[in-house]
């Protein structure tokens, strides 16, 4: 328990003292103080038809951010569906000969979920894709969801620094300076740590190798450093290979599990000191930040304790308590809950440890971590746009509170504000809800067998194409851990994370719509309304602060924020968790262990 918490500690020390440092750089990356590469920008812009001058709109921005994901969608899809034609035809980790045509309702799903930066497999890497499919069809949405995700936050960031003004900046710049000054050059950095660190870069198919049995094994290779840096940086989390981060090829030593833990976390949590650096107050921002890493050493410390103290049942038979099931042992229980609150905490979905065979109540932490719309830092722009919807409800409960019209960053936060911040909390708790509800009672006729589980399929597809039956009957697990299952799923799909309980063959038709639409609900009728704040915060004018208004930068309103995430939290998840992992905490307390 020791070394455990004291690798949470040394890890949110080490994210505090790179937050201030890359946070003011990107304030002044996206205030256009950083140029050098000004003459590709200008070749670009003109290229896209627009300049840096251009402002746009709220309703310019957000059609721009549609049109530029979904031709990106349009074009994913079609790439998979003929991987089979095109060159570098042979699968990603190595097999021979290269994967068929991706089924339809599978490239769906694929297509939303590396569009909407969620990276939920229900294939297997190694066999399923082509190389050219995951450097071009897959990789290149790692970078465009992060730097779509950049400038939303950056333009509701605007919505609150400015006073008066229509516009809220201009989405084609302010992903262009995303990608050049930001991803490219820390994403490039990142690839040469992987790559000294043991992680493969290369275009060769495989090699072959004899075990110590005497038997003759494939080992898959590839680009796999230069994806493994911008899928953790952009908090994208899709896995090169089948076990993602828990692979010797993408995760190879303790010290690249930590590189890698502070990579998911470096953009998101840096976006609190761009915020108080752009809105001109840095204790605005460090408040935010504050209330982030609260959330996020309760977490750690309860998944930890919960690790460590495993299943008392085992316990009582004489057998060790600690929960090493599902962990890797390079890296033990300490860097593994470590590891899954933070991926859990961002959108991530990059795993070490397999989160499935987690104690119920460590997997309650991953859940939880989900539900308050991965808000915990979160991913790249969206946790910090997602706790900046949350401040708006925290501040509106201040003023009912004490009876005066709330503000914040002096601007007034009036029922418009409030009615989109609540329509971005409604909508995750109804995708959410309703989708579980849906899986749990649906029956549908049963066409065949079904086979594979999400994430570990015995083929590269997994399911047959035309199997499907019951949803809650494609669970390998029954009682509360199915239904947690099935929650899980659906809390990653709209949280964007992508991460899985496992245990479920999502690989059906039936699933892989209904995953697919929850992903889209969970990115795109989320942006639309935060940007529609952010452009009526930009009309208001700027409001002097007054003896009686409400201070936004100190302990008081960080434990306000904090609670209001996790009010809102309980209210709305507690009765399901209650039939999921909260149950099966008892059970497991009772010796059931089915």
């Amino acid at each position: 328990m020791g070394s455990g918490a004291l690798q949470i500690i040394i890890f949110l020390g080490l994210l505090t003292a790179v937050t201030k440092p890359l946070g003011v750089y990107m304030a002044r990356v996206f205030a256009g103080e950083v140029r050098r590469l000004a003459g590709l920008e200008r070749l670009l812009y003109r290229f896209m038809g627009t300049s840096p001058e251009e402002d746009q709109p709220w309703t310019r921005y957000a059609l721009s951010l549609l049109a530029f994901s979904f031709v990106g969608f349009g074009l994913t899809y079609g790439l998979l569906r003929l991987q089979h034609l095109l060159p570098l035809n042979f699968a990603s980790g190595g097999s021979q000969p290269g994967p068929d045509q991706m089924p339809a309702h599978l490239a769906y799903n694929t297509a939303a979920s590396f569009l909407t930066n969620t990276n939920w497999q229900s294939y297997s890497p190694e066999l399923a894709l082509t190389t050219l499919s995951n450097m071009v069809a897959l990789a290149i949405h790692n970078w465009m969801s992060a730097a779509v995700g950049l400038a939303v936050a950056i333009a509701l960031i605007r919505g609150f620094a400015r006073r008066g003004e229509g516009g809220i900046g201009n989405f084609w710049v302010d992903t262009t300076r995303a990608t050049l000054y930001i991803l490219l050059p820390i994403a490039f950095v990142a690839a040469l740590v992987y790559v000294w660190q043991g992680v493969p870069q290369t275009f060769a198919a495989g090699v072959n190798a004899t075990t110590l049995e005497g038997s003759s094994q494939r080992i898959g290779l590839g680009p796999v450093a230069s994806q493994e840096a911008i899928k953790q940086l952009g908090t994208n989390g899709g896995g090169y290979f089948n076990a993602n981060s828990a692979h010797p090829f993408e995760n190879p030593t303790a010290l690249s599990d930590l590189f890698t833990k502070l990579l998911i976390f470096l953009i998101p949590a840096s976006l609190t000191a761009t915020f108080g650096r752009m809105v001109g107050n840095a204790r605005q921002g460090w408040a935010i930040f504050a209330a982030m890493s609260a959330l996020f050493l309760a977490g750690a410390f309860a998944t930890l304790a919960a690790e460590q103290n495993g299943n008392p049942h085992f316990a009582r038979m004489g057998v060790e308590a600690a929960n090493m099931e599902g962990k890797e042992a390079r890296f033990g229980i300490g860097a593994s809950s470590l590891f899954a609150t933070i991926t859990t905490a961002a959108s991530c979905g990059a795993v070490n440890s397999m989160h499935g065979s987690y104690t119920p109540l460590g997997g309650l932490v991953t859940l939880l971590n989900m539900q308050t719309g991965e808000v915990i830092f979160g991913g790249v722009g969206a946790g910090l746009y997602g706790m900046l919807v949350y401040a708006i409800l925290a501040v509106f409960i201040a003023g009912l509170m004490v009876g005066r019209t709330p503000e914040y960053l002096g601007k007034k936060i009036e029922r418009f504000e409030v009615q989109m911040a609540m329509l971005t909390i409604l909508l995750l708790a109804g995708s959410i809800l309703g989708f579980t509800a849906l899986a749990s009672s649906l029956d549908l006729p049963k066409e065949g067998p079904t086979a594979g589980i999400n994430s570990w399929p015995g083929s590269a597809y997994g399911a047959s194409d035309t199997a499907y039956g019951p949803m809650s009957g494609n669970l390998s697990n029954g009682g509360p851990r199915g239904f947690g299952e099935m929650l899980y799923a659906f809390s990653s799909a709209t949280g964007n994370n992508g991460s899985a309980f496992a245990g479920l063959t999502a690989n059906t038709p039936i699933w892989n719509a209904t995953l697919g639409i929850a992903m889209l609900i969970g990115r795109f009728l989320m942006i639309v309304p935060v940007l529609a704040i952010a452009g009526a915060l930009a009309r208001k004018k700027f409001v002097p602060a007054t003896a009686g208004t409400f201070p936004t930068d100190g302990g008081t309103f960080v434990g306000l924020l904090v609670g209001t995430v996790l009010l809102l939290g309980a209210l709305t998840f507690l009765p399901a968790l209650a039939l999921g992992p909260i149950v099966e905490q008892f059970q497991m307390h009772q010796g059931v262990l089915k």
